[in-house]
């Protein structure tokens, strides 16, 4: 597990930057804030040694300056758009990172719904914050939006949303994801507070594509390949290479939009500081890289993850061919291949040779681990074991947990709950593993060895079930699947 990122000083640097763009502008902005604040696990994968809570960290080193604000779609609650890689819906989150934020004594200013046209979801949902003291605003489309310049900074315009009260210098505008309106409301802000005579500016933060590293790095093609089905393609920011003669990474929607932006900033504030949609950004992520090498490598293996994960939701009907061909583009250019996954031979070889479904694990000392399914347990389960033994020193023939304990669990699958083929998921034999170290001092050694598994890499011979997803990814191990069925059942409870 080589480090490759220095989070130390990325969070003194980022925090340095974001002051010097509030002091640009008499001390309030709104910074519209990208990705994830906390579980950025795309950005922990692809830059090691990057702390996945590191976004929200940063918010706590200028917590007395900052506020936030959440924003999230009324079509994705209406939708009931989920959130991939924890997931849980759009609305969910929203509460969670609420409760999340207020625990690290961070100021939730207000909730918006954006996109708003009298969904009923979106109504209920205000309801239930705003009976809990949460403040709502709702903000519908912008009328005009994007041609007609004098009618989007009118009163008819971003005029029309109510207006969000904030009491900090830095009004941090951030969302569950992509979408949710966080650049109109940045926008409708400015236009108010210009009313109300008071300067105000505008300026994002996003994390990738990374503008300062070359355009075809492994680390800015990792970004294409996370955000395939949006359809976003890197790319030279060609305003800034016409102000200032320098190269600068961007991506096709900022570059698209800029002018519109660049307009409307210029409307609402009456100055021109922005000439590129580069300049509106304030990170310093890619000055912290310390070893390329190590960046370039982890950045190769996501993008060989996402291959796997979009091939396997187009198997499910969940994704599209072109989102599969896209990564499998990007993997050709950077002369990848499914295989350079270490993990994947072993877990086809465990596969072929028992029959079973089968799951290989690269544990941090380099020994690949495989368990395979079988009469008590299926292969996630199984190898999850193995690996703990592992970890232990402990041989493998051991028992860690006796079938006595683990058949009675087996009984009930079968003759309460109905199932047909019943063996136990990895979260079922982790908790039978719990209860045996309450007596059984080798299962207490091993159980304690789970947290080792956080980084690791695993591949599966099939698809796996949604609830052992659920758990490699609280156990922090990153799965990949071969895009198959594990039976010929065609309904799975």
């Amino acid at each position: 597990m080589r480090i490759g990122f220095d989070n130390r000083a990325y969070l003194t640097q980022q925090s340095q930057r974001i002051r010097e763009r509030v002091a640009l502008f008499g001390g309030k902005l709104y910074l519209e804030f990208g990705g994830k604040l906390f579980d950025d696990y795309h950005a922990a994968r692809v830059l090691p040694g990057f702390d996945k809570s590191g976004k929200v960290k940063l918010l706590c080193e200028l917590r007395d300056q900052a506020e936030i604000i959440l924003c999230i779609s009324a079509g994705a609650i209406e939708s009931s758009k989920i959130r991939s890689d924890v997931g849980i819906t759009y609305d969910l989150d929203v509460l969670r990172l609420i409760d999340d934020l207020r625990r690290l004594d961070l100021l939730i200013g207000s909730v918006v719904i954006t996109q708003y046209t009298g969904q009923n979801s979106a109504d209920n949902f205000r309801k239930k914050l705003e009976r809990r003291g949460v403040r709502v605003y709702l903000h519908r489309l912008t009328k005009g939006y994007p041609s007609d310049i004098d009618t989007i900074v009118s009163d008819e315009g971003y005029g029309a949303n109510p207006y969000i009260e904030t009491s900090r210098p830095l009004v941090v505008v951030t969302a569950p994801g992509p979408g949710s309106g966080k650049l109109a409301t940045c926008l409708s802000q400015l236009y108010h507070e210009s009313k109300r005579g008071v300067r105000a500016g505008y300026a994002k933060y996003e994390t990738f594509p990374i503008w300062d590293m070359p355009l075809q790095h492994p680390v800015n093609l990792a970004y294409e390949a996370a955000t395939a089905d949006l359809r976003d393609v890197n790319m030279i920011d060609p305003f800034h290479l016409a102000a200032y003669g320098v190269t600068a990474v961007n991506y096709n929607r900022d570059v698209e939009v800029f002018p519109i932006v660049k307009t409307i900033l210029q409307r609402i504030t009456g100055e021109d500081l922005y000439k590129s949609p580069t300049d509106m950004g304030v990170n310093m992520i890619g000055r912290c890289i310390t070893n390329d090498e190590v960046v370039r490598e982890a950045s190769c293996q996501e993008i060989i993850r996402r291959y796997y994960k979009e091939a396997c939701n187009y198997k499910q009907g969940l994704s599209d061919a072109e989102t599969c061909q896209r990564i499998d583009f990007l993997m050709q250019t950077l002369g990848l291949k499914a295989q350079n996954r270490r993990v994947v031979r072993p877990a086809l070889d465990k596969a072929a040779k028992s029959g079973c479904s089968s799951v290989a694990i690269e544990l941090p000392d380099g020994i690949i681990i495989t368990g395979r399914t079988n009469d008590l347990m299926n292969g996630t389960a199984s190898v999850i074991l193995n690996a703990i033994k592992h970890l232990s020193g402990l041989s493998d023939e051991i028992l860690l947990i006796s079938p006595i304990v683990l058949e009675p669990i087996l009984r009930l699958k079968r003759e309460v709950f109905g199932c047909l083929q019943p063996t136990l998921t990895a979260e079922e034999v982790l908790l039978a593993l719990s209860i045996s170290a309450a007596t059984n001092p080798t299962a207490e050694l091993a159980m304690n060895r789970l947290k080792e598994l956080e980084g690791c890499e695993a591949h599966s011979s099939d698809m796996i079930s949604k609830a052992d997803e659920d758990t490699f990814r609280k156990l922090g191990v990153n799965l990949t699947c071969e895009p198959q069925f594990a039976g010929k059942e065609l309904y799975e409870p």
